[in-house]
């Protein structure tokens, strides 16, 4: 029988398609000090093996744009706000779908529900279930900027561009989990959910993170005639669809004990947190020669395996 490790050469085959979509928060940024500076090799190594590093993120579109440049992403897209939201360099337009480019030279897909509409029905529902044990939450919106810094960590103008909403509303929950219950179950009937995030949780329509990133892949593979082999890191629970959608995913060690449990054979769990986790991670997966997708006769045993 022919061994599944062939050996192969850059004359004879070419290397895969490769695309890795990235949590930042508590992933690829410390939870507490925002700093990537432990995925800065991988980052270099990515970049110069131009694998595209996409950012998936509840932040907004506005904290996003700085961050690109900061983190040296910007020929990548993005998805903010869980999923509601897609950037779209121009390499990544399609010359029929995508013919209004921003000054920023971005296309900007929404998938999501308005940002007015979400803020009309949280008004609604707190007024219809005022009555309701332990309904008590307060909305990003509604926080002071004092109070919004205090709460993330985050400087002042960061904080005003995280208030940008377009397509999600992130809320503090201060009631019990029937009042929980009972907002989700009204907000479902209006077409949104409530998603788990690392500090908040996000009032979102039916798009999510999976699903952009799945926009995202096929968009790739209708430009680009191939389909990618991808590669997904997150910490919390409101990651749990995009590391259910690629090839690969890793749950990085977080810092808010929420159950991260994703239906996914190729899962790797980190023992290091934030950027570390991130790196150790990537390393796992795309750290060996051999990076190429395990057959799917060998997916469970390599579920047994990994942590």
């Amino acid at each position: 029988m022919p061994s599944m490790k062939t050996p192969t050469t850059a004359a004879s085959a070419s290397p895969p398609a490769r695309l890795l979509f990235t949590d930042l928060d508590g992933s690829l940024l410390d939870h507490h000090s925002y700093d990537w500076s432990p995925a800065i090799p991988w980052l270099s190594r990515l970049k110069a093996q131009s694998v595209p590093v996409i950012p998936v993120t509840s932040k907004t579109r506005s904290e996003i744009l700085p961050l690109r440049v900061a983190l040296g992403l910007e020929s990548a897209p993005f998805i903010a706000e869980n999923g509601a939201v897609v950037g779209l360099p121009s390499d990544w337009c399609h010359a029929r779908l995508d013919r209004q480019l921003g000054r920023d030279g971005l296309a900007i897909q929404t998938l999501g529900v308005d940002i007015g509409f979400i803020r009309q029905r949280l008004n609604v529902w707190r007024g219809r279930l005022a009555d309701t044990p332990g309904m008590a939450f307060t909305t990003m919106s509604e926080m002071t900027l004092e109070a919004l810094c205090t709460f993330t960590g985050l400087p002042e103008l960061e904080a005003r561009l995280a208030r940008l909403r377009e397509g999600s509303e992130p809320l503090v929950w201060e009631g019990s989990d029937a009042g929980l219950d009972a907002l989700r179950q009204g907000l479902d009937g209006d077409g949104l959910q409530l998603v788990r995030g690392g500090r908040f949780w996000h009032v979102t329509g039916h798009s999510h993170k999976g699903s952009a990133v799945q926009w995202l892949i096929e968009r790739f593979a209708s430009l680009r005639g191939v389909a990618p082999q991808t590669l997904a890191l997150g910490d919390g629970p409101n990651d749990v669809a995009m590391l259910e959608a690629v090839d690969q995913a890793v749950v990085i060690r977080g810092f808010h004990g929420f159950e991260v449990a994703p239906q996914q054979a190729a899962l790797y769990r980190t023992e290091a947190t934030g950027p570390s986790g991130w790196a150790e991670g990537v390393a796992h997966w795309w750290g060996r020669a051999e990076c190429r997708v395990m057959p799917a006769a060998l997916s469970q045993s390599a579920a047994e395996v990994t942590r």
